[in-house]
């Protein structure tokens, strides 16, 4: 199902048929991210934002396995800047990173996403300065 999931996302599928591939109620924890967000909209939101930065953005699956209802992806993101991201231009640079995420499946649908992205890496890679130490 998350093969699928992953495929669906980045091979520039329609983000509503994507959506249609999570709970009504679907969970979103995010690193960083002190409070928990819920629902479609808000993951097709991010889908949206992440696509108009990034449109040539591909998840290369580097492992993935499952256990009961929980399925854990180390991901390997691959694109360009060409859209404005999180108030950054387009700059035309190429981005890597690695993301590791948990899925939590129920009812044949994604319920629930623990999302651990190296955003300092990628935010860096398109000319955000570092944060500042305290």
């Amino acid at each position: 199902m998350m093969h699928n999931a992953f495929k669906a996302a980045f091979g520039r599928e329609p983000v509503d048929v994507c959506a249609a591939m999570l709970a009504p109620d679907f969970i979103i924890n995010l690193a960083g991210v002190p409070h928990q967000m819920r629902g479609r909209e808000v993951w097709k939101h991010g889908m949206e934002a992440m696509r108009r930065g990034f449109p040539d953005m591909q998840a290369h699956i580097e492992d993935i396995f499952g256990s009961g209802d929980r399925v854990a992806a180390r991901l390997t993101f691959r694109g360009t800047h060409k859209g404005e991201f999180q108030g950054i231009p387009a700059t035309g640079r190429a981005v890597e990173y690695t993301s590791i995420e948990i899925y939590r499946i129920s009812g044949g649908l994604i319920a629930e996403e623990w999302i651990c992205t190296d955003m300092l890496t990628l935010m860096q890679q398109i000319g955000s300065p570092a944060p500042s130490k305290p």
